[in-house]
């Protein structure tokens, strides 16, 4: 027998065996992580992420319901279409409010409660806009930096109490996030784009976010191949990107006014 059935083959199958067995280890982990676990995901049409004087109310009436929390899922989100030069700033702030003050908010309200169980997971959905900004979302791509950097501090500042945080930073969803957007005025765009319709589906990333979870991982980046692309060379070659920025931005001009 040569050398590479005598040891090259058994040493191949022992590490399938091994990667095996750790997957499965893993799965076992991540399934009694969250069995019987108290979670509360939260949306914008769910009320809690529309106002903060009502997430305090809910927080408070969810801990006098159950007792406590384990998973916070801030899911909570508007999107945004328009130029900076036409929004209003009362449409900037209905954003902010939506997308940052509510889950963080909520997540305020909740905290004290995990802190005195020295246990808890803390997740937020934010975007891939909350690490590159394109143009005409400018306040979708600033609230979703801001939660970004916000979940980012709270990571760091809750280790030591055995508090989990995981933010998850999707693509394109097949949601109607762009139809609910709000424009410039205020107004609702109503216009399913091209990049929606086309992107994951709900169930996909729902399945990401749960094994993200189990997993305790500390951030997940959701998105195909030219979003994540587009990250890397934010960060590699800023000029680069800001170049094709604004060819994109001179590009859907054109479209608009064609």
């Amino acid at each position: 027998m040569d050398f590479t059935s005598t040891v090259i083959i058994p040493l191949l199958f022992g590490s399938l065996g091994i990667f095996a067995l750790f997957r499965l280890l893993q799965w076992m982990r991540m399934r009694a992580y969250l069995q019987e676990a108290v979670v509360v995901i939260t949306g914008a049409t769910s009320g809690l992420g529309k106002g903060t004087k009502t997430v305090v109310n809910a927080a408070e009436e969810i801990l006098k319901t159950l007792g406590h929390v384990d998973i916070l899922i801030n899911n909570a989100g508007i999107s945004f279409r328009g130029t900076i030069v036409d929004t209003g700033l009362d449409v900037d702030k209905k954003v902010m409010e939506t997308n940052y003050f509510g889950p963080i908010a909520l997540t305020k309200a909740l905290l004290p409660s995990m802190i005195k169980r020295r246990q808890g997971h803390i997740v937020a959905i934010s975007s891939v806009q909350g690490k590159i900004s394109i143009p005409f979302r400018s306040a979708y791509a600033a609230s979703k930096h801001a939660t970004q950097a916000f979940f980012d501090c709270l990571r760091a500042e809750v280790e030591q109490y055995d508090i989990e945080v995981t933010v998850v930073s999707p693509g394109y969803i097949q949601t109607n996030l762009s139809l609910n957007a709000v424009t410039a005025d205020g107004s609702r765009y109503g216009v399913m784009d091209k990049t929606t319709a086309e992107g994951q589906t709900a169930a996909e990333v729902a399945q990401v976010v749960l094994s993200a979870v189990g997993q305790k991982k500390k951030e997940v980046l959701v998105a195909g191949l030219t979003p994540c692309l587009a990250v890397y060379l934010r960060n590699l070659c800023p000029r680069l990107f800001f170049t094709l920025m604004a060819s994109r931005a001179k590009k859907e001009r054109k479209v608009k006014g064609s």
